[in-house]
């Protein structure tokens, strides 16, 4: 029925927004948002009408949850670095549609799962930040998917990744893209250090086991990662725990996924953290 047209990894760094700031990291940040407005140049050209967030900063400690409100509108500033982002508007249609027909599949294939449409649940960063570059005249409707989860298994993520494509693919009217919004390596700068790692990686370990990681992606060699993916996590403070990806790969295929990535912003630190725009080449699921 449905499609999924398109998905990837995306950064969602606050300097993307400080950097259309008049200031001293004015510019800082453009490959990033000129990587973001390419995602979305293609969205709209493969018809996309729907963006599905898997945001990891929206934590959740118990099961796995989708915001498919009909419509959010408000003025964020982040509580992690207000003055990074502040006062930031913002207006975007939700698909409740698609956001029940998720969970419905999710539940059925024993992935505890809930949609919420009646909720003052706003958006966060992690949607908010791509979604001001990709969808700035709202020409997408958007769904968050609670990505930063404490007290869950990353091989549970991938099945929940994998109800979503089914979702989209059995039971949906429409065409999707799917983003994991978050980081690669994602240790920050020591308090009162920030500067000195504005435009870097926090440690040299990081930065080449994050470039190694891409070169895998590139190279489409998804069971090695997958089978890693756990212990760069842990060791390389993986942002959300990385449920992100788990998710993506899930929507994907898995460890049977075997297309190389499309990198559409290279590999850049930011604050202490590993960051990159890529897009996946979707196959069709292995039967």
């Amino acid at each position: 029925m449905g499609t999924l047209a398109l998905a990837a990894k995306i950064t969602h760094v606050p300097s993307m927004y400080l950097s259309e700031l008049d200031g001293p990291h004015k510019g800082c940040r453009q490959a990033a948002i000129d990587g973001h407005k390419e995602i979305g140049r293609r969205c709209r050209e493969l018809g996309v009408d729907t963006i599905v967030v898997f945001d990891v900063h929206w934590l959740v400690n118990s099961e796995y949850h989708i915001n498919c409100a009909e419509h959010f509108e408000g003025v964020y500033t982040s509580n992690e670095l207000p003055h990074f982002i502040k006062n930031l508007p913002y207006a975007y249609s939700g698909n409740t549609k698609l956001g029940d027909l998720i969970a419905e599949v999710a539940n059925e294939m024993g992935v505890k799962s809930r949609a919420h449409s009646d909720t003052t649940l706003e958006l966060e960063y992690g949607t908010l930040v791509p979604m001001r570059y990709m969808n700035a005249d709202q020409h997408f409707r958007v769904i968050c998917v609670s990505a930063c989860c404490e007290w869950h298994d990353l091989g549970e993520s991938e099945k929940f990744g994998l109800a979503i494509r089914k979702a989209i693919e059995e039971r949906y009217d429409g065409t999707v893209a799917v983003f994991a919004s978050g980081s690669l390596s994602h240790h920050f700068a020591p308090n009162g250090r920030a500067p000195e790692f504005m435009d870097n990686v926090y440690d040299e370990f990081l930065e080449q086991t994050d470039r190694n990681v891409v070169e895998l992606w590139k190279r489409g060699e998804w069971k090695a990662f997958m089978q890693m993916l756990p212990m760069y996590s842990d060791k390389c403070w993986g942002e959300g725990g990385m449920h992100d990806t788990a998710m993506l790969l899930g929507v994907l295929g898995g460890e049977r996924y075997d297309q190389g990535v499309e990198i559409i912003t290279p590999y850049f630190g930011s604050s202490g953290t590993g960051q990159i725009n890529a897009i996946f080449p979707i196959t069709p699921l292995a039967n």
